[in-house]
């Protein structure tokens, strides 16, 4: 039979095969491991963060270290061991399968890749604010930024970043301020745009940025692009969703949110007759 592939196509993936190209790194033998062009044995482990290591590893940027270190401080406010958080439910229902923790932690770090809720919120958040951030350099008032999206919005605020879906405010920001001044960082012109926002929004609606939305405008800041950032903070919930696995491993079997029958509100088709 023969092949209907072009040519160039069969020559290109004969290139390619039985032989792996990276232009990341990898291990020479004898020699050495490489990443993005740094030596990890030499250069990076034992002399840089491992928050650094990884975020070499996910954007091919060695950041200082003071930068890694506000990004392990926000995957600690982005972790919470709590089961109600829908990823973590996933753990903890991993727990009580009795499941492999790498099973049960990876299953609900791929629910957080979500677009209702999780890492397209963020990616969604960034988008807005290095939007707003061009058009503020073309002069557009921060009000008139904030009445162009309730007009897109057919008269409803709906700004990624900004309005919690169950408390008002968000308790993780003054936290993440006191580490951002600690580590040195000014406000840059992103996260003082957010900030403008912000009040805008509380002087209407009483509502306040979220955590999504100062780590948007602060990474923006340091130059990173919302895929680096998606890389970056791809394990985000690990943490949390562990410590869910652990609680519900040694506990009983269907321990976990047990349903009665009258639990579940039927909406389907009226009871019928099998005859």
């Amino acid at each position: 039979m023969l092949s209907k592939s072009k040519p160039q196509d069969i020559q290109a993936l004969d290139n390619n095969r039985n032989i792996i190209r990276s232009k990341t790194g990898g291990w020479r033998v004898g020699e050495g491991v490489y990443s993005h062009g740094y030596s990890m044995l030499e250069e990076l482990v034992g002399e840089k963060s491992y928050f650094q290591i990884m975020i070499l590893n996910a954007t091919g940027k060695l950041v200082e270290r003071r930068l890694a270190d506000w990004v392990e401080a926000i995957y600690g406010c982005l972790s919470w061991p709590d089961p109600r958080i829908w990823c973590n439910q996933i753990g903890a229902l991993a727990g009580e399968a009795k499941t492999t923790a790498v099973a049960g932690t990876l299953a609900g770090t791929l629910a957080a890749d979500s677009k209702m809720y999780g890492m397209y919120t963020l990616l969604a958040g960034m988008d807005f604010i290095q939007s707003a951030y061009k058009k503020s350099l073309d002069k557009t008032t921060v009000a008139e930024i904030v009445d162009q999206n309730i007009k897109e919005n057919k008269g409803r605020l709906k700004i990624m970043g900004y309005v919690r879906p169950i408390a008002k405010g968000d308790e993780r920001i003054e936290v993440m301020e006191r580490v951002t001044k600690k580590l040195g960082f000014d406000i840059g012109p992103h996260l003082k745009l957010a900030y403008e926002i912000e009040q805008i929004i509380n002087s209407r609606l009483q509502e306040n940025m979220n955590i999504n939305g100062y780590i948007s405008a602060f990474l923006s800041d340091q130059g990173f692009t919302k895929d680096e950032v998606y890389q970056l903070l791809s394990t985000w919930v690990m943490s949390g969703v562990t410590a869910c696995y652990l609680e519900t491993l040694h506990k009983p079997n269907d321990s976990f949110l047990p349903l009665r029958c009258d639990d579940i509100e039927y909406k389907g088709a009226d009871k019928r007759s099998i005859d």
